[in-house]
C-alpha cells in the first residue's frame, strides 16, 4: 500500500504567516515604545507636579493657624496627595518597567518575582546569572512578559504554593523557565486555547526567532520556558 506523500505547507500561506508574524512583531514594538513614553511622561510631568504640590502643602501647613479643623483638612489633603502619587507610580510600573533600562533585566526579573511572592503568599525562588545578560531590549521585554504571564497563570490556574524562576544565559541563547508545584495540566490553559496571554508571548518569541513551551502533567506542576537566540555580533 502506497503511503500518501507528506503534506507540505502552501508557499503563499507560509509567506502570509511570515508577514503576519512580522506585522505582529512591529505592532508589539510600537506598543512597547508607546507604553515606555507614556510611563516616562507620567513620571516627568505628573509625578514632578504631585511632588511639588506636596512640598507646597507642607509649607502652607506650617503657616496655618493652629486650628484643629484646618490642620485636619490639611492632613486629609496630604493623605490624598500621597494616594495619588502611589497610584501614579503603580500606573507607571504597569505601563513600563523602568528597571529594564536603568537597572537591567536581572533586577527587573528578581523584583517582579519577589513582589509577586509577597502579594500572593507564594514562595518564589530565583536562580539568575551572576552577570547581567547581554541581550537587546526586545529580548529583555520578552523575558519580563514571559515571567509575568507565567506568574499570572500560577495565580489563576495552578493552585501552587511554590515557584522557581530560572534564567540560563550562554553565548548563543538565553532561556527563562517558570516552574510551579501546582496541579499542572488539570488547571492550566492550553497554549492554543482562547487565553491570549500565552499566545501573545509565544508570538513575541517567534518573531525574535525563539520558542515558548508549556510542559505540564496532572498533579505534577507546570514549566513555562522561553528560549531566545542571541543576535549575532555585528561584523
Amino acid at each position: 500500500m502506497t503511503m500518501p506523500a507528506p503534506a507540505t505547507e502552501d508557499p503563499p500561506n507560509a509567506m502570509r504567516a511570515a508577514d503576519l508574524s512580522d506585522l505582529l512583531g512591529h505592532v508589539n514594538a510600537c506598543w512597547d515604545e508607546q507604553r515606555r513614553l507614556l510611563s516616562r511622561q507620567l513620571h516627568d510631568s505628573l509625578g514632578s507636579s504631585l511632588t511639588a504640590l506636596t512640598m507646597h502643602l507642607g509649607l502652607l501647613t506650617a503657616k496655618l493657624p493652629q486650628d484643629p479643623a484646618l490642620l485636619d483638612r490639611a492632613a486629609q489633603m496630604k493623605n490624598l496627595l500621597h494616594t495619588i502619587i502611589e497610584a501614579n507610580r503603580q500606573m507607571q510600573h504597569k505601563l513600563w518597567n523602568d528597571k529594564l533600562e536603568f537597572l537591567g533585566i536581572r533586577v527587573a526579573l528578581s523584583e517582579a518575582a519577589a513582589q509577586f511572592g509577597q502579594q500572593h503568599g507564594i514562595t518564589v525562588r530565583c536562580s539568575l546569572p551572576e552577570e547581567e545578560p547581554l541581550c537587546p531590549r526586545s529580548h529583555s521585554v520578552a523575558l519580563l512578559c514571559a515571567l509575568e504571564e507565567g506568574l499570572r497563570n500560577i495565580v489563576d490556574h495552578a493552585q501552587a504554593t511554590e515557584a522557581d524562576v530560572i534564567v540560563d544565559d550562554n553565548e548563543d541563547e538565553i532561556m527563562l523557565t517558570v516552574k510551579d508545584n501546582g496541579i499542572g495540566a488539570d488547571g492550566l490553559p492550553a497554549m492554543d486555547s482562547g487565553k491570549y496571554g500565552l499566545r501573545i508571548v509565544r508570538e513575541r518569541a517567534f518573531h525574535l526567532g525563539g520558542t515558548l513551551s508549556l510542559a505540564t502533567s496532572p498533579g505534577g506542576g507546570a514549566a513555562l520556558t522561553l528560549t531566545l537566540p542571541k543576535p549575532l555580533p555585528a561584523a
